[in-house]
């Protein structure tokens, strides 16, 4: 769903790229208090695969295809916040490297990609585990209905500012039910691929997957022939090989590289939901050429290769590289900063006394 110049007049991309704008600084803060030692570099992680999986166009109706849009995936796994942050990141290296959405339209693509999908999905999935029974199933069947949800709200939001600042004279209506319908079928590919991909983490490590940390039901005692609960047990140390987290990222790097390096070049060719519904309805009469469509690595492959799959291949390593060389630096970075909150408050605290 990767808006391209030109589908959007400036001054809504201009409002879009505010609000995207103020969109990520709230989620810098907000990230603050989601990452710590452990799992700011398993966020660059997250934007590393999310990048990957972005590459594989799964088919979902006669020459129509779709991708990952990985914010219900990011947000459950890292965060709400740092799941913004997360896929903007993607979009960004996206754009820069690989001229895929605008440069003109990254606000719009933030806003429909990394904040709409972080918070239609997160809000069901927060929801949902309010309502069904404590325990690792309840967790990704809620992802699994957050992640489907999202997409076609992004395809929505995608609408709604269309409506507002598009360059075509398309009936409205039609867009909308046609975007939304794709993207529905799209969004049950989301689910699973999401739902998968936090059972599987789950399984070996439950303590990092951020939708999961408070699951935890304590445990109930009947005295007197009430149920109270039992009292909280003395935490035994954990290991170093536990609490390490070395293993699970050297193992998301390695499928993240797979995937982009060698499974992308099976992905479908066919157009995705928006380029299949902005050729059917006129969307992209406006189109415009990507301001970074001379890039060595524009439309995901390496200039000069020849060879179509080793072309592809290298790309979808070199892109991988990037996103999470480029992401965990940003968390790193967050991560250092609450460090020096958390020091300067320790300081201030004996002379405000």
């Amino acid at each position: 769903m990767h808006v391209p110049d030109g589908f959007i007049n400036t001054p809504v991309s201009v409002a879009a790229g505010v609000a995207a704008a103020a969109a990520v600084a709230v989620s810098l803060r907000g990230a603050r208090r989601e990452l710590d030692e452990r799992t700011a570099p398993l966020a660059g992680l997250v934007a590393a695969f999310i990048f990957a999986v972005q590459m594989l166009n799964f088919p979902v109706a006669a020459g129509t295809s779709g991708h990952l849009l990985g914010g219900a995936l990011a947000a459950i796994l890292v965060g709400p916040y740092t799941g913004v942050l997360c896929v903007s990141v993607v979009l960004l290296m996206q754009g820069i490297l690989f001229a895929d959405g605008g440069l003109t339209a990254l606000g719009v693509n933030v806003l429909n990609m990394a904040v709409v999908t972080v918070v239609v999905a997160y809000a069901v999935f927060r929801g949902l585990l309010r309502l069904l029974p404590a325990g690792r199933r309840s967790v990704t069947v809620a992802a699994f209905a957050g992640a489907l949800l999202s997409v076609p709200a992004a395809a929505a939001a995608f609408t709604a500012l269309y409506a507002l600042g598009g360059t075509t004279d398309v009936s409205i209506g039609k867009v909308v039910t046609a975007m939304v319908g794709v993207h529905v079928l799209i969004g049950i590919g989301e689910a699973a691929i999401t739902a998968a991909t936090v059972g599987a983490v789950i399984a070996v490590r439950p303590d990092l997957v951020h939708g999961a940390r408070r699951l935890a039901a304590p445990l109930k005692l009947r005295v007197g022939g009430e149920l109270v609960d039992a009292p909280a047990p003395v935490a035994a140390p954990v290991p170093a090989a536990a609490r390490s987290t070395r293993k699970v990222w050297l193992t998301g790097l390695v499928t993240a590289l797979v995937l982009a390096g060698f499974v992308s070049f099976y992905a479908s060719a066919s157009p995705d939901g928006l380029e299949k519904v902005a050729a059917d309805k006129g969307i992209d009469a406006k189109a415009e050429e990507h301001a970074a469509a001379d890039s060595p690595l524009a439309d995901y492959g390496v200039k000069d290769v020849a060879d179509a799959r080793l072309s592809g291949g290298l790309a979808g390593v070199i892109g991988v590289g990037a996103t999470v060389a480029v992401g965990t630096g940003v968390f790193w970075a967050v991560r250092r900063r609450r460090a020096q909150d958390l020091t300067a408050a320790s300081t201030a605290a004996p002379s405000a006394g």
